[in-house]
């Protein structure tokens, strides 16, 4: 039997059992509620009555997205639907003529019913429960949590838990599920509904690598979404010396765009090159006068050296051209979503760009940073922008303190 196999077979019994919760911070939004079952479907769009809201903390990263190397390690059973759907990028599906030898194939994560130990005692106990275990795509800190329970409607749990853990390395399911690990509740044992994105605020102001997910005592979740914040390990970047400084698993952000109509501005700093076009970033055809932007944090101050502008996939809608600007904002001048302050300075005059391509740009000396602006001209989008440099002295410096204030 594998290292993994034990830990997960030896905690499988009734569940690893929650440890003591750091304090929380009064978050400033509380996520509506949404409790019990749903109406069974009775045909038409599934999600009609699909019961949501709008999560601030939503347009953060999803540090739990897939396509940033995010994974579940291990679950406890997965009979019904496997632990992989919890993270896929898509929203859940419903065929309601799905079916396989186990029974209805759902778009989630379903596990069996569980029962009693005996005809006296027919119920599970109290503190049973099912479990699956996450490796965050980058670590980072948490901000707000969706368990979505879509097509869930009379099999969801009757209450989810999740729970985090800062590791080095790459940790097994083994070493994760180990005596002295301690966890952090990020989520406590919360009742929640059937077909709902339910919603959580965390307060936790610390650095997670992995999650553990709990649902009490059996049931469905279609999808996991963590939104937060990135915090890189200044040691990798120090080593690596020159990187993408704006890219999302390095610390990089999106602050603020003039248009989301079709697909989100933070694909443009997202892993890899742009697959298709819905992969990228793409506005609103304009009638106006006006120009389109994104605003982006760095991963901290930084001297970038080259830019790469990709249009990927764009071919009848890139962008028609493109020009960059930088600032190095103060920190106390740069809130986590704040416009900052100080003049932009034009690195990259206003440059026609080609469809599906990438435009490569060496800059004549490096530039100081802390913030770059995006203007595209007059409408479009751009698939992914790259910015390479290096941090600077002081900007390695506020990371190394961030970094051990997060980790405690």
């Amino acid at each position: 039997m594998s290292e993994a196999e034990a830990g997960a077979r030896a905690a499988a019994s009734s569940g690893p059992s929650p440890s003591a919760s750091h304090a929380r911070t009064p978050p400033a939004f509380v996520a509506p509620s949404f409790t019990g079952d749903a109406r069974p479907y009775g045909g038409g769009d599934p999600y009609a009555d699909y019961r949501t809201a709008d999560f601030p903390f939503a347009r953060l990263t999803d540090l739990a997205d897939r396509r940033l190397g995010a994974g579940v390690l291990a679950a406890n059973d997965e009979f019904f639907a496997e632990r992989e759907n919890l993270l896929k990028p898509e929203r859940a599906e419903f065929d309601p003529e799905r079916f396989g030898h186990k029974g209805k194939i759902m778009d989630g994560w379903e596990t069996r019913r569980r029962r009693g130990t005996d005809a006296d005692r027919p119920h599970p106990a109290d503190e049973d429960h099912d479990w699956a275990l996450i490796r965050l795509g980058a670590p980072g800190v948490i901000r707000g949590i969706v368990v979505d329970t879509a097509h869930f409607r009379g099999n969801y749990p009757r209450a989810v838990s999740v729970e985090g853990v800062s590791l080095p390395g790459s940790p097994s399911p083994g070493e994760l599920l180990a005596d002295g690990v301690e966890w952090t509740v990020l989520v406590p044992r919360t009742p929640v509904g059937g077909h709902a994105a339910n919603g959580f605020t965390v307060g936790v102001e610390r650095r997670f690598t992995h999650l553990r997910v709990g649902q009490h005592p059996d049931g469905g979740i279609a999808r996991l979404r963590v939104y937060g914040e990135v915090a890189p390990d200044p040691g990798w970047l120090g080593v690596l010396g020159t990187f993408d400084v704006v890219a999302l698993e390095n610390g990089g952000r999106v602050e603020d765009a003039s248009d989301r109509f079709y697909s989100p501005p933070a694909n443009t700093i997202r892993p890899g090159r742009s697959r298709k076009m819905d992969d990228g970033w793409e506005t609103r055809r304009r009638r106006d006068k006006g120009h389109d932007w994104i605003r982006y944090r760095l991963a901290e101050q930084a001297e970038i050296r080259a830019v790469e502008i990709d249009t990927a996939y764009l071919k009848g809608n890139a962008a028609g051209w493109a020009a960059l600007s930088v600032r190095d904002a103060e920190p106390s001048d740069s809130g986590a979503s704040g416009d900052g302050t100080g003049d932009w300075t034009e690195i990259l005059p206003r440059t026609r760009l080609q469809p599906d391509t990438n435009h490569r740009f060496v800059l004549p000396e490096p530039v100081v940073a802390t913030q770059v602006r995006i203007d595209i001209y007059p409408d479009g989008g751009i698939s992914r922008l790259r910015l390479f440099g290096c941090l600077t002295e002081e900007g390695t410096r506020r990371l190394t303190a961030r970094h051990r204030e997060l980790d405690g």
